[in-house]
């Protein structure tokens, strides 16, 4: 995935439904990467997929799944697939993360 070059730092409205609990408006595209990938990978649609592939590059995909715990092991499991990556580095498919994982959500 190539990252192409953003013209300003919002991001476009079919995407606001995925920020139900942050103003929209204040949501800035190079202070918040991070957050908005997050969010993305885990809620979006085809459309929000497929504007995921043209934004950001499998480096900064690569990283979430790397150093982030907020995100399901299905959807985790998901870009490592799609992205080749060994699932053994996926931080949230940890065993450990996913033992604790079940503790809180015993249903």
């Amino acid at each position: 995935m190539r990252k192409r070059k953003i013209k300003g730092n919002t991001l476009p409205e079919f995407l606001k439904k995925y920020f139900w609990e942050v103003d929209f408006k204040e949501i800035d595209l190079r202070k918040h990467s991070t957050y908005i990938l997050i969010r993305l990978m885990e809620y979006g649609d085809e459309k929000a997929v497929s504007w995921i592939k043209k934004h950001f590059t499998g480096e900064d995909i690569a990283n979430v799944l790397f150093h982030f715990k907020g995100i399901s092991p299905r959807t985790a499991n998901y870009w490592a697939l799609m992205l080749g990556i060994d699932i053994n580095k996926v931080l949230c498919l940890q065993r450990y993360y996913l033992k604790t994982q079940r503790k809180h959500w015993n249903y």
